[in-house]
């Protein structure tokens, strides 16, 4: 079981970014987007490879509640965060994040 999570710049802002606009659509709802973001790696944490490789080694799980997907990487020092996607974006974008710009 991993015990450490890493979040990437990106992938922190992208917790920000969304928890921001869910707070403003209705107070509350940012946190409870937190929580179901908290209750996705905490699953993830205790089986990494629970969830399909989207590439590579990089997988992705899917979060309870909400349109987001989080794109990780089991690695000896932890779980590494490199995305938190929201699905109706470009898959293209978590790609080139990812490092394959086809």
């Amino acid at each position: 079981m991993l015990e450490k999570v890493i979040f990437t710049p990106e992938a922190a802002d992208d917790v920000a970014e969304a928890y921001a606009w869910y707070e403003e659509r209705e107070p509350g709802l940012g946190e409870d987007f937190l929580r179901c973001v908290e209750a996705c790696l905490m699953l993830v944490l205790r089986n990494p490879r629970l969830f399909p490789c989207a590439l590579d080694n990089f997988r992705r799980a899917l979060i309870r509640r909400f349109p987001f997907e989080i794109f990780y990487e089991p690695t000896p020092e932890g779980l590494v965060i490199y995305s938190v996607f929201h699905c109706s974006q470009n898959p293209e974008k978590w790609r080139n994040w990812l490092g394959y710009d086809d």
